[in-house]
């Protein structure tokens, strides 16, 4: 069991705070260890050879230089668009140099959904839009329909599921669009039970899936390493290369918009030019197969 798991999720989800910043933590044994250094406290220096080695196991792979393009790769681009973003078209030109197969977008709103729509049809001619998430694509798309994955406690209008087939060169594959519920630092702790019930629901609908190859490409507001998105990342595969902060864009401090994959691989992650948004792009490779 990894260590930040032995803290506590009962009292303020306080392991699920830990785990949002959790690469971080390597900055702190960096400290440490200059302070050892500068002490020249062997100690010390034994001392901090345990969480070295476990920073290592958990993050040390995502350093290393992803392998090459291979000809069973889709790249996709993921991007909460933020719906106050006053550039929609500057936001699409950024999206549109990673030269992606699909781009998944949120906080779709009128009218610069419009203006979404009209900029990126020419080269991505396929679109499906539930609510405020979307997927434009190259590739053909069937069967786009909403997927409920509204908390009981949310009681507005609130659609932020897409789940849709697209039709590859490499064969067909289900693709899922979302956007979970916010969540909120506060005294008490960390405000997430809407964010997890909705990851829960999310992940019973892609545990029910036929096909074999699922994506999944959303602004899940939270890591990979917080286990309130466990119904996802224990049925999933994460990017394998890549920290990929994307929020806030200003000054990125964790990965919140991902991609994951079901009998595929994330072989690597990256951020994009900033847009009009509050998060970052980002985009990745996907190996088919």
């Amino acid at each position: 069991m990894a260590f930040h798991r032995a803290v506590p999720n009962s009292v303020g989800h306080l392991g699920s705070l830990l785990e949002a910043f959790l690469p971080w933590l390597g900055l702190v044994v960096v400290l440490l260890l200059v302070l050892a250094l500068l002490r020249r406290s062997a100690t010390a220096l034994m001392a901090l050879l345990l969480p070295v080695v476990a920073w290592t196991h958990l993050f040390g792979r995502l350093l290393l230089p992803g392998p090459e393009p291979g000809p069973h790769d889709l790249v996709v681009v993921q991007h909460n668009v933020s719906d106050e973003n006053t550039d929609p078209a500057g936001t699409v030109r950024a999206l549109a140099d990673a030269d992606p197969d699909l781009i998944a977008l949120e906080e779709l709103v009128p009218p610069t959904l419009t203006v979404y729509a009209q900029t990126l049809a020419p080269n991505y001619p396929y679109h499906a839009v539930r609510g405020t998430v979307g997927l434009w694509s190259k590739h053909p798309l069937t069967g786009a329909r909403l997927v409920d994955i509204k908390p009981q406690g949310i009681t507005e209008t609130w659609s932020r599921g897409l789940r849709t087939v697209v039709h590859t060169p490499h064969g067909n594959i289900v693709a899922y669009v979302a956007h979970l519920p916010s969540v909120r630092v506060r005294a008490s702790g960390l405000a997430s039970s809407h964010r997890d019930e909705s990851a829960g629901l999310l992940g019973e609908a892609i545990a029910a899936e036929k096909l074999k190859t699922v994506l999944l490409l959303g602004d899940l507001n939270g890591t990979v390493d917080d286990r309130g998105l466990a119904p996802l990342t224990s049925r999933m595969n994460t990017a394998e290369r890549g920290f990929a902060f994307s929020f806030p864009a200003g000054f990125p401090m964790a990965r919140i918009d991902q991609v994951m994959a079901h009998s595929a691989t994330v072989r690597q992650i990256r951020t994009l030019s900033p847009t009009g948004s509050d998060h970052l792009p980002v985009t990745a490779r996907i190996t088919l197969g």
